[in-house]
């Protein structure tokens, strides 16, 4: 399971589960939560007192697991919105909000992972490449449509890494 924010494509949550059951999709939105939850009720707040459909309450997009509906309302609940449902070719159907960022990189994780050879030996190997692959969508590979900018720049997280990005991620996060 992952979660990408539309405007900057940084990676905000994953979790890597064999069976996306009510009690892992919890603590999924949970690390939202966690890292973002002031954001979403500075927002709120601002939006609170207009009427609701002039509301701009953050959004959360969806395909129509019913997991994810029941872990939204149970963390979320009037603070934020979830548009439920949301199909995979949404701008056919001309829809306002789209999957399309985590559609893209769940593509690039199962392209990566169609390379290596063999598979992973565990289930940590298989968390850990998650994990890695996320530190790295994040703070080193520059995105094309974000003008050569990484999401981390996008979303103005500057570790000040310099030229060994890697090696300083990798004693950040170690």
């Amino acid at each position: 399971m992952n979660a990408v924010d539309s405007v900057t494509k940084f990676v905000l949550a994953h979790s890597f589960v064999v069976v996306r059951t009510k009690k892992a999709c919890i603590e999924f939105l949970s690390q939202i939560k966690t890292t973002c939850y002031n954001q979403i009720l500075t927002k709120y707040y601002i939006e609170k007192y207009n009427k609701r459909k002039n509301k701009r309450l953050i959004t959360f997009v969806c395909d129509g697991f019913e997991n994810y509906k029941s872990a939204f309302n149970k963390l979320f609940y009037r603070v934020a919105e979830l548009q439920f449902g949301v199909p995979i070719a949404c701008n056919k159907y001309n829809l306002k909000y789209n999957n399309n960022p985590v559609e893209r990189y769940n593509g690039k994780i199962k392209d990566r992972i169609k390379t290596i050879r063999g598979g992973f030996d565990n289930f940590n190997g298989a968390k850990y490449f998650m994990d890695l692959r996320r530190v790295i969508h994040n703070f080193v590979n520059p995105h094309q449509e974000l003008k050569g900018k990484t999401p981390a720049e996008k979303a103005k997280i500057n570790l000040k890494l310099g030229k060994k990005q890697i090696v300083r991620i990798g004693e950040i996060f170690g």
